[in-house]
Formats: C-alpha cells, sequence, structure tokens
C-alpha cells in the first residue's frame, strides 16, 4: 500500500492522520486503510495526465504557480482549519478543483469504490480526497524544488511512484487503472463538494 507516512514521512504521516481521522469522525485504522486506497488512484490520475507532454507541461506549471510545497510547512493549520468550501478554498487548497482536474468525472467511482472497501460513508470518503489532493499537490510541488524537476522530471517521478505500486501489489492500482481508462459518462454522484457537504449537514 501507498501511505501518508510514506509521503510525508512517519512522525509527520502519523500526526495527519490522527487529525483527518478527528475531522472525519473515524476510527484512525479505517481512515489509514481508505488514505492507503485514494492515494494510488490521485497518483495514479496525475501520472496517467503527465504522460502526454502537454498534461505534463500543465501539471509543472500549475506546481510552480500554484503548489510550491509551503502547505506541508503549515500542514497542522491545513488539517485543523477543516474542509474548505469551494468559495473559501484557495488555488493551493481547493481539493475539489485539483480532483475535477486529476479524475474528472471519475470521482464519484472512486469516492463509492473506496466506501464499499473500507466501510466510510461517501460523505466521509469524499471529504478525505479532498483534503487529500492539495497534500499530493504540496508534496510534488516540493520535489520539484528540492529535486529542481522539469515536466519531464515531474511525469517520470509520477510513472516511477506508479511502478512502485503496481510492483508491490497495491490492488487500488488496477482499479484507477481501469476507471481512468473507462469513458463514463459521469453521474450526480461525481460531485464530490455535494456529498462532503451533506456529510456536515447531517
Amino acid at each position: 500500500m501507498f501511505s501518508l507516512e510514506d509521503l510525508l514521512g512517519r512522525e509527520t504521516g502519523g500526526q495527519a492522520v490522527g487529525q483527518i481521522s478527528a475531522n472525519l469522525g473515524a476510527d484512525p485504522g479505517t481512515v489509514n486503510s481508505a488514505i492507503q486506497m485514494a492515494l494510488p488512484v490521485i497518483l495514479s490520475g496525475l501520472a496517467n495526465n503527465a504522460q502526454s507532454p502537454s498534461g505534463a507541461q500543465s501539471l509543472d506549471q500549475a506546481l510552480a504557480t500554484d503548489h510550491d510545497g509551503g502547505l506541508l510547512n503549515n500542514l497542522t493549520d491545513f488539517l485543523t482549519g477543516g474542509v474548505p468550501s469551494p468559495q473559501q478554498a484557495t488555488r493551493q487548497t481547493d481539493g475539489t478543483g485539483i480532483l475535477g482536474h486529476i479524475l474528472g468525472t471519475n470521482q464519484g467511482t472512486a469516492a463509492q469504490e473506496i466506501s464499499r472497501k473500507t466501510g466510510l460513508n461517501i460523505g466521509q470518503v469524499a471529504n478525505l480526497l479532498i483534503t487529500l489532493a492539495p497534500i499530493v499537490m504540496a508534496y510534488l510541488g516540493k520535489q520539484k524544488q528540492e529535486k529542481n524537476l522539469d515536466a519531464g522530471g515531474i511525469s517520470d517521478l509520477l510513472t516511477g511512484q506508479r511502478q512502485e505500486m503496481q510492483s508491490s501489489g497495491n490492488p487500488m492500482i488496477d482499479m484507477a487503472s481501469r476507471m481512468l481508462d473507462s469513458d463514463g459518462d459521469g453521474s450526480a454522484l461525481d460531485d464530490l463538494a455535494s456529498m462532503a457537504a451533506g456529510y456536515f449537514m447531517k
């Protein structure tokens, strides 16, 4: 599997899981399992988008402009603030918008699959995905800064991570590949913002 500890380091990743679990009102073990399913979907979606030169260039531009990794320096503030609404979010923290670019109309499919496998309700999974997307982008932005990566370097990094997850037997990579290769027309469930808001309004 691929966890926040893999992405952020043991201490920071562990603290992030604890705070996200508190935000969702769910057991940390269950939330960690959901994170280990969600991260490969997000990363695989990014890798898929970055396969083309234009997609890689667009991602590189987004990292350079809006996601320099600074969010990771204020991760506690980001997580304790709860999931920002689309109106409150900045380009750096707009998880809904980021997921729209990465997964398109497959957002609802991903949320349903993770909900089915973990027992978290669909609203909790929606909030989890919206929370993780800016963290993943900040991680990539930090990698870009530290390793001086260009568009090709970012694409290679994502491809390498996807291959590593595939070789480890991560079942979510296969699900992500099937999902991202499908030509679905989308559905009402693809509106993660509505799904997330509905969970907290109950």
